[in-house]
């Protein structure tokens, strides 16, 4: 069977989910997601759900800003609940560098209408009693933002989307990608679809995915470690739950989950995961935890909020993570081929996930991007970076974590 539709989003996962309500908020309703599994199945199922302000570079808080934005919005408009915890997050400042860096972004802040404050080490003590300050120099505070539950986050993207006319298929693996004169040939099991547009939205899939048509994306996976903790009595005795921490002395970022701690944890020495072909099979599955490889940081974490090592460990998910070599998503058209765009290569999908449809879809409406965000288009890296070449630049770009900030631009 034939269908025509004026976009395929392919992948539905929360950037595939966004893209779909974002554009069939701006009227694009003749569209359809595909999903291979079901919604989530990709790396969202096991994301932390943290969203923020604080982006690594000053030239994209806007989309951290719009991502949290973006999913209250389709929590409105389906009734779907998203699980916001609005906890404020902490970036701590460990030198005098990281606390006027910190202090330099001020006016972007003020430009963006989000609350964004420095603040000294009482207050931090105030905010986060769990939290020991000896040697900090402060902290960067963002009180409005906190995490929020990826699988009801994308689930209402979705309900979102179809209240407002667009189709999504689960179980339903696009087979192959064609561009023809008419437009690009999507096939699937039982449909092929010949759309004006499509989406590519498959995180780590997409590599693989678009090589048929002579295209190298240098996206790959990764590990990445979360650690939970078992319960912490200090945080069952507050009546608030404490902000998130991010660190780049550690560098990680733990957050409260329940009455334990939950942290995200960035090591010197990461690990690829299948980096020669997604396994045809691989589902919702974890990969087997290296403890040993987290000592150091964890010792670190540790040493900034001690109850976390008294609570001992709960549960350690080891799970792949999309990642480019710069860590920023590829978000654009491609080069060349009208009609395809990317927006894939996210390794902080929740955070940035809803933001970067907003964008793309502003884009894909208008013809031209809302405004210059060039860090994240395509074609920055051409398409004759090698596989040696993009892995030692993600190995390098994954160990520098949370580094301090850029000046504002």
């Amino acid at each position: 069977m034939m269908q025509k539709v004026q976009v395929v989003v392919i992948g539905g996962g929360i950037v595939g989910a966004s893209v779909l309500f974002c554009l069939a908020r701006k009227g694009w309703t003749d569209s359809v997601l595909l999903e291979r599994r079901n919604l989530t199945s990709g790396s969202t199922w096991h994301a932390a759900g943290n969203v923020t302000f604080f982006g690594h570079y000053t030239a994209i808080t806007d989309l951290y800003i719009k991502s949290i934005e973006t999913y209250q919005t389709a929590s409105e408009e389906s009734g779907q609940e998203i699980g916001f915890h609005k906890t404020g997050s902490l970036r701590l400042a460990n030198n005098r560098e990281e606390l006027a860096a910190y202090e330099a972004l001020t006016p972007l802040y003020d430009r963006l209408d989000a609350d964004y404050r420095v603040i000294l080490p009482k207050e931090i003590e105030t905010i986060h009693p769990l939290l020991v300050t000896d040697g900090l120099f402060g902290a960067a505070y963002t009180p409005g933002d906190g995490h929020v539950d990826p699988t009801s986050s994308t689930n209402a993207l979705a309900k979102a989307a179809k209240l407002r006319g667009a189709e999504i298929r689960t179980q339903t693996p696009a087979k192959t990608i064609r561009r023809t004169s008419s437009g690009w040939m999507i096939e699937t099991e039982d449909t092929t679809y010949l759309a004006k547009h499509v989406v590519i939205a498959t995180s780590f899939w997409a590599r693989e995915m678009l090589e048929p048509i002579g295209l190298n994306i240098p996206v790959y996976p990764i590990q990445h470690h979360e650690i939970i903790s078992g319960p912490v009595a200090e945080l069952q005795s507050l009546d608030f739950e404490v902000p998130a921490v991010r660190d780049p002395y550690a560098p990680s970022n733990t957050r409260q989950e329940g009455d334990g701690f939950l942290c995200g944890v960035y090591e010197s020495d990461p690990k690829f995961w299948a980096t020669d072909g997604i396994p045809p099979d691989f589902k919702e599955e974890l990969l087997v935890p290296e403890l040993e490889r987290l000592e150091e940081h964890l010792l670190r974490v540790i040493e900034r909020i001690p109850a976390f090592g008294e609570a001992g460990i709960k549960k350690v998910n080891n799970g792949p993570m999309a990642y480019s070599p710069d860590g920023l998503p590829l978000l654009g058209p491609v080069k060349d081929m009208p009609g395809l765009w990317l927006a894939t290569g996210f390794n902080i999908g929740i955070g940035t996930g809803g933001g970067s449809a907003r964008f793309l879809a502003e884009w894909m409406n208008k013809g031209r991007p809302p405004y210059d965000l060039s860090i994240v288009y395509p074609s920055r890296y051409g398409n004759n970076i090698t596989k040696d070449d993009a892995l030692a630049r993600i190995h390098a770009t994954y160990a520098k974590g949370y580094v301090t900030p850029q000046p504002p631009v």
